[in-house]
């Protein structure tokens, strides 16, 4: 009994710590963690953006009305810069564009399994399951996302 108390402590603990180190999107523009559980069973719409990148520049402001109009409607909008900005570099980006909605400030590509893309920009469409289901490349309107969505919730 002596020997079991520790390991199931031991076991515990390490339980613990791997669902915390899944347990976050990484944080947002405002330093702000983003909780699995925020996106847990919800769309995603993970767009790649650079400021480079003319097109993206016009689509932000799609993606910020967007995000207005789906929320609290199961759908999460996310902002990811493409070239990986971070620290003030990433915040003057994020001010130029003046985003309204969340920029992810680490890449969700490898925990999303999301390809990586040769142009720019490029969006992604998440079902609640985690899966892939839309790779929209070039810029892209709120109208034309919100559509696109509508009809991907309707398929099985």
């Amino acid at each position: 009994m002596r020997m079991q108390f520790p390991a199931v402590i031991l076991v515990s603990l390490a339980l613990i710590l791997l669902s915390g180190c899944s347990a976050d999107y990484g944080t947002d523009q405002h330093g702000q963690k983003v909780p699995a559980t925020r996106v847990e069973g919800q769309w995603l719409i993970v767009n790649y953006w650079a400021d480079w990148c003319p097109p993206c520049r016009k689509e932000i402001p799609e993606l910020n009305l967007l995000a207005e109009q789906l929320k609290n409607q199961g759908v999460s909008v996310f902002a990811v810069n493409y070239d990986g900005l971070q620290g003030e570099d990433l915040q003057k980006a994020i001010r130029e564009f003046d985003f309204t909605f969340t920029v992810l400030t680490e890449d969700p590509a490898a925990r999303l399994q999301l390809p990586r893309s040769g142009g720019l920009p490029v969006t992604f469409i998440i079902d609640p399951q985690g899966r892939l289901r839309e790779q929209l490349m070039g810029e892209q309107t709120a109208a034309g996302l919100a559509a696109r969505l509508k009809t991907l919730q309707q398929e099985p």
